[in-house]
C-alpha cells in the first residue's frame, strides 16, 4: 500500500518543521535546559503540525542523547519510543474518547511509571470534544500529575476549553503555513520521489492547501497520482476544479465593462468545464483583493508573485475601477461563501452576484 505524503514526511525533528519557528525554539529551549513542563496546550488550524510537533517533543524529553533538542533516532530510549507497540506515548482521540469513564481509566494508568524512558506522555487529540464531566476529571489529574506524566493537548478550537484546564497548561498557538514556505516544501518532497514538475503547478497546489502542510500534501497526492509524466498547470486546475487566472480576469473585465451577456457567457464556459463553483467565488474575491492591493501598495509586486503577463493585465483592470467598489465586489463574493456550500444550483448564486457586480456603478479610476 502506498503511503500519503503527508504521513511519508511527516517531520521527525523539530529541524523539518516549518512555519512554526516561535514554538520549535521555546521548545527547544525547554528540552536544552532541563526544563519540562507537565502540562502543554498545542492550538491551531488543522495541518499546521501540532501532533508533529507533540511527537517530536515526547520523543526528545525521553532522549539519551538530543541534538539540539530534537531527539536523536538512534539512543535505546528513541529506538523504544519507535516501537508501535511501545506504552509509553499514549495517542488519545478525544473525538472518540471523550466520555468520563475513559478519562477516569486514563487517571488509573498515569499512576504507573513509564517501562522504558523517564516520561510518560500523553498525547490527547481534538481535546475539545471531551465532555463536561470528562474536562473535570482530567483537571483533577492536571493539578496533581506524577513526576513521570507530560500531557500534551492538542486542538484546533481552544476557545471550547474550559478556563480550568487552559490556566493549568503552558499554551502554544500555531500559525498558518506561508506559501512560500509550503512552495519550498513542495520542492522538495517531489524531487525526492522524482517527479517532475512546474512553477504554476507548485504555486497553485501551494494556494490550495491555505496554510496547511497536510492539506497541501493531500493535494499533491492527488495531482501528483493523476500526472504520470509530470506535474502540469493543466492537470493541477482539473483536480482541484478551479479556474485558471486568464479566466478569471477574462470574467473580470466583462465585470468592469458591465457586459452582461459576456459574464453569462464566461459563466457557461466555467460550469461547460466542471469547474467548482465554490472555489470559483473563492477566487474572483481574491482577484478583487488582489486587484485593491495593486491600487494601494508599492510593494505589490513583491507581495503578489505574479507572471509579468498577469500582472500587467491586472495592472490595468485596477485602473479602470475605484477601489470603494473593489471592497464592494469582495464582500458580494466572499458572502455568498457559505450559500455556495449548501445551495442546490451554485451556478445561479455566482451569475447573480457577478450580474450585480456587473450592473452597479460606473467603472471609474480612484
Amino acid at each position: 500500500m502506498q503511503q500519503a505524503l503527508y504521513r511519508r514526511f511527516r517531520p521527525k525533528t523539530f529541524d523539518e518543521v516549518i512555519g512554526q519557528d516561535h514554538i520549535v525554539r521555546a521548545l527547544k529551549n525547554q528540552i536544552n535546559g532541563g526544563k519540562i513542563g507537565h502540562a502543554y496546550l498545542f492550538c491551531g488550524t488543522r495541518g499546521t503540525g501540532k501532533t508533529s510537533c507533540a511527537k517530536i517533543f515526547a520523543k526528545a524529553v525521553n532522549c539519551l542523547s538530543p541534538i539540539d533538542g530534537s531527539p536523536c533516532g538512534h539512543c535505546s530510549a528513541c529506538e523504544a519510543l519507535s516501537d508501535p507497540s511501545n506504552v509509553d506515548i499514549l495517542e488519545i482521540d478525544a473525538a472518540s474518547n471523550n466520555g468520563v469513564d475513559e478519562i477516569r481509566a486514563l487517571r488509573e494508568r498515569i499512576k504507573y511509571p513509564p517501562i522504558n524512558v523517564r516520561y510518560k506522555v500523553y498525547i490527547i487529540d481534538e481535546v475539545h470534544m471531551l465532555t463536561d464531566n470528562a474536562f473535570n476529571a482530567l483537571l483533577k489529574t492536571l493539578e496533581e500529575p506524577p513526576s513521570h506524566a507530560v500531557f500534551i493537548l492538542a486542538t484546533t478550537e481552544p476557545y471550547k476549553l474550559p478556563a480550568t484546564i487552559l490556566s493549568r497548561c503552558a499554551r502554544y498557538d500555531f500559525r498558518l503555513v506561508s506559501k512560500e514556505l509550503l512552495q519550498d516544501r513542495l520542492r522538495k518532497i517531489f524531487d525526492e520521489i522524482g517527479m517532475k514538475y512546474d512553477e504554476a503547478s507548485i504555486e497553485m497546489i501551494a494556494l490550495a492547501g491555505e496554510g496547511s502542510v497536510r492539506d497541501c500534501l493531500s493535494v499533491a497526492d492527488c495531482v501528483a497520482s493523476f500526472s504520470e509524466e509530470g506535474i502540469t498547470i493543466d492537470n493541477t486546475l482539473e483536480i482541484l476544479g478551479t479556474s485558471d487566472r486568464d479566466s478569471v480576469i477574462s470574467l473580470t473585465d466583462k465585470i468592469f465593462s458591465h457586459d452582461l451577456g459576456g459574464v453569462l457567457e464566461e459563466i457557461d464556459t466555467f460550469v461547460s468545464s466542471g469547474k467548482n463553483m465554490i472555489n470559483f467565488g473563492k477566487e474572483m474575491s481574491s482577484h478583487f483583493k488582489d486587484l485593491l492591493l495593486i491600487k494601494t501598495s508599492k510593494n505589490y509586486e513583491k507581495i503578489l508573485s505574479l507572471p509579468k503577463d498577469a500582472l500587467t493585465k491586472m495592472c490595468e483592470q485596477a485602473e479602470k475601477i475605484s477601489s470603494e467598489e473593489l471592497i464592494d465586489f469582495m464582500q458580494k463574493f466572499s458572502g455568498i461563501e457559505t450559500e455556495l456550500r449548501y445551495s442546490l444550483s451554485p451556478r445561479t448564486l455566482i451569475e447573480l452576484v457577478s450580474l450585480e457586480c456587473a450592473s452597479s456603478g460606473n467603472a471609474k479610476k480612484n
